[in-house]
Formats: structure tokens, sequence, C-alpha cells
């Protein structure tokens, strides 16, 4: 029963045009339309029919990205803020076992900042969940979709920073491994994002270019890194 019930909406969602269709032929050819009207009839409900599913295959498209944005956020919380092991923000705390006072102010700045971006990430995640259950995470994709890459784009420039930094003094081999570890999770997200953006952009109207998405810098005379570049995502 719930097998012919499956067959039955199937049918109703996406054959109502052929039904409908062979139906009018069926009726025409009974009673004896001209053929104009019946052709015009015909034409009218086919071209319905292939609007129908143009948007069917759109929506569905749609929510498959949904998906991936929801899961790409809630990975990036994960993994790179917070208290994780992978977040820029602890490799920065690593530099208070050097001996510059200068770097240390630096690095007690970025922590301010590392608790602000913990908290505007926690309240992202928790809108997107929220929104997600509730259905109306597609309604507004877009607004995700830009404040995502805000809050990355905010990230990334500690991410710069702190290479910029490494680049000019004697870092620790240690940590210099440790960032090399962050820099290529990271790239790997940077990269999925942009493929999320590509595939948005060409069904949706979105301003944000892939490329505005950057990659970390890789630092030289660390320890050979492996990419995770198809890691499989979790539910967040």
């Amino acid at each position: 029963m719930v097998t012919l019930f499956k067959m039955f909406k199937t049918v109703l969602v996406w054959g109502w045009s052929p039904v409908i269709i062979a139906t009018i032929a069926l009726v025409g050819f009974y009673y004896g339309w001209e053929f104009w009207m019946l052709a015009t009839f015909l034409g009218v409900i086919l071209l319905a029919g292939l609007i129908f599913i143009i948007i069917r295959e759109s929506d569905k498209e749609l929510e498959a990205i949904v998906m991936r944005l929801r899961q790409q956020a809630g990975y990036f919380s994960r993994r790179f803020t917070g208290t994780s092991s992978l977040s820029i923000f602890a490799i920065i705390d690593t530099l208070f076992n050097l001996e510059d006072p200068q770097l240390w102010d630096w690095a007690r700045s970025c922590d301010m900042c590392a608790r602000l971006l913990d908290t505007w990430f926690d309240s992202f995640i928790h809108r997107i969940e929220g929104d997600a259950g509730s259905g109306r995470f597609s309604v507004y994709i877009r607004v995700y979709l830009n404040e995502l890459w805000i809050l990355n784009n905010h990230y990334y420039e500690f991410a710069e920073q702190f290479y910029e930094i490494a680049e000019k003094i004697d870092l620790p081999p240690a940590t210099r491994d440790h960032y090399n570890r962050f820099a290529a999770e990271y790239n790997t997200f940077v990269q999925n994002f942009r493929d999320t953006i590509s595939e948005l952009r060409a069904i949706s109207a979105t301003n944000i270019e892939p490329p505005s998405v950057k990659m970390a810098e890789m630092l030289a005379g660390g320890a050979p890194v492996k990419s995770r570049r198809d890691y499989e995502y979790d539910e967040y």
C-alpha cells in the first residue's frame, strides 16, 4: 500500500503533464476538436510541465548547496575556532614562548579578537541550525553565505598576519609544522567553500567571487603535510 502511494505521488508530482496531455488528446480526438485548438492546448500544457521540471531541478540543486554550506560552516566552527588545536589563535598563542614583548602584545590583542570571533561564530551556527530545523535556511542562504564569507575573511587576516611575522622571525620548528598543518586543512576548506560559491552563482544571484576566499600561505622548511583533499563533513 505504501509503495503504491509513493508511486502515485511520484506520478502526481512528475507525471502530471504527460497524463493531462494524453487525456486532452483523447478527449479532443473523441469530440473532433480542430487541430489548431488541440495543438494549442497541448503546447501550453507541455510548456507548463517543462517549466515545472526546471523549477523542481533548480530547487533540488539549491537544497544540496544549502546542506553543503551548512556543513561547511559547522566544519569551520569545529576545526578552526574555539579550543580546537588547529585554530590560528592556538598557533598564535605559541608566540608567548618566545622572548619578544612586541609579539606578546600582538598575541594578546589577537586573543581578544578570538573571543569576539568565537562568539560571532557560535551565534552564526546557532542561527543556521535554527533556520535549518524550521525549513527557512534556503530562504536566507544568500545572507548566510555572505556572513560566512565575512567571518572567514576576518579569520584569514590573522592567518595572513601570522604568516608575515613567521617569515621574519626564527620560528620554532614545532610551531612552523603546527601552522602548516593548519594551512593545509584550512586550504581544503577554502577550496570547498569556493566550489560552493561557484555552484550557487550558477543558479542564484550572489556578488561573491570564489577567488575572494583566499588560501593560507604555507611556511617553507616545515615537515611535509598531507592535505585532506576529500574530507567528509560530519553533521554539526
